[in-house]
């Protein structure tokens, strides 16, 4: 039978148009061919960026899918990645955000032949956060690259944010996936085969990205359906305020290491079990100022 590629599936922001064009680099040489994106744009991102991410998109040979424009509430993102997964069509989806950069144990073939061989119907990734090497929120070149901008890769969502690290990488069009990627109700991904998702979230600018969404999210200008999202973003802002602006990249519960995109870190197999198995969602009484969890896998 011949191997037909998974369909990448995508809601995209306002990003810097380098990234997405390393993002689309990335995924090309894992051997996507088809890209279902849809960009999304609160209302305060100026025309110019918008009309100069677009261009960029379509540079790439990739006509975007939808184009939108409004509040980003909590079910947005959501409802533009399930239409994009109906357009996608039946077979295979890769799920990504623009700031995750997926590494594989195998060839995607590989993945998705050994998915198939055991009945799967998805398979799990796990989140490895990318920081610079003090912890600033650096602005970053295409020459210089994202894997030496940000050569640390740590477990800032798990420990600190109290988030889901777990992800949805690839699920067959069949399944339906819950917001964020992070689950697919009724199926369980192999914790054993997990891939690595490279986060480059922490980048200069992200804080007033948060900042915003904490505003509008408590306004309730934008909606939300739990806080989690709220609190996460709290908990980083708050982390960064007591660092003098810094992710704190000696904390040994955050696990800091050197990686790079194009294998897996060492020991990943047994730690991204260890992580996808035993995360629990931060009780309804931790609030925004916690601390760290303990540091239990």
């Amino acid at each position: 039978m011949m191997f037909v590629p998974p369909a990448l599936v995508a809601v995209i922001g306002p990003v810097e148009p380098a990234l997405l064009a390393a993002w689309t680099t990335h995924y090309r040489r894992l051997g996507i061919e088809r890209f279902h994106l849809a960009f999304h744009f609160p209302d305060h991102v100026p025309d110019a960026w918008r009309h100069q991410l677009i261009a960029a998109c379509r540079d790439l040979g990739i006509a975007p899918t939808r184009i939108s424009s409004g509040p980003w509430h909590e079910h947005t993102n959501t409802q533009l990645r399930d239409t994009l997964r109906e357009q996608a069509g039946s077979g295979w989806h890769l799920l990504a955000d623009s700031d995750e950069f997926q590494t594989y144990p195998v060839p995607l073939t590989d993945v998705l032949t050994q998915a198939e061989d055991a009945g799967q119907t998805v398979v799990g990734g796990l989140m490895l956060d990318r920081v610079t090497n003090d912890g600033r929120l650096a602005m970053w070149r295409p020459e210089t690259g994202l894997d030496r901008t940000f050569p640390l890769g740590g477990h800032l969502t798990r420990r600190l944010l109290q988030g889901d690290p777990r992800k949805i990488v690839l699920a067959h069009s069949s399944v339906t996936v819950a917001s964020g990627n992070h689950r697919a109700p009724g199926h369980k991904p192999d914790p054993d085969a997990l891939a690595c998702v490279h986060h480059f979230k922490w980048r200069a600018g992200v804080l007033d990205d948060l900042r915003r969404r904490v505003e509008r999210f408590t306004s309730g200008e934008w909606t939300e359906h739990t806080p989690a999202v709220r609190n996460e973003a709290s908990r980083l802002l708050q982390h960064i305020d007591r660092h003098h602006g810094r992710i704190d990249v000696s904390d040994p519960r955050l696990a800091f290491r050197h990686v790079t995109l194009d294998r897996l870190p060492d020991g990943w197999a047994h730690e991204a079990a260890q992580f996808a198995t035993t995360w629990r969602p931060p009780a309804p009484q931790n609030q925004p100022g916690s601390t760290i969890s303990s540091p239990s896998p």
